[in-house]
């Protein structure tokens, strides 16, 4: 299974960078793969969906996540996250901070490519 890959939502495309149940290492090839296939799309045109469902942080893959979200700013229209849960707290707040980005937290990716599509559902608490 492709874990970087569009997918269609309501008849807009939406790019799932399925990191659920992956380690640092894998994490490390996906967040260079979306660094590549974000940045080949048109300037704030990306729909991201990130799902962390069960996946492992260690500080590097954390500091190389913020990295990539900041390179990809320009490219990005929306970003919703899902799984938040595995995502140590203060990983994600220098995830928001450094990319001086939103990255609201759904506790289901059909909630959040509701909200990708539409921008208007409710968020959840995350």
């Amino acid at each position: 299974m492709e874990r970087v890959r569009f997918i269609d939502h309501l008849g807009t495309q939406i790019l799932l960078v399925d990191c659920s149940q992956c380690g640092p290492q894998e994490l490390t090839h996906i967040f260079n793969e979306v660094q590549q296939v974000v940045t080949s799309q048109p300037p704030h045109s990306v729909l991201t969906l990130a799902d962390f469902t069960d996946a492992e942080f260690d500080k590097k893959i954390a500091d190389h996540m913020k990295v990539v979200a900041t390179y990809n700013r320009a490219y990005v229209k929306r970003s919703a996250i899902v799984g938040a849960d595995t995502l140590p707290d203060v990983f994600y707040r220098n995830l928001v901070a450094f990319s001086a980005r939103n990255f609201p937290v759904f506790k289901t990716r059909e909630e959040a490519m509701d909200w990708l599509v539409d921008g208007k559902a409710q968020l959840a608490a995350g």
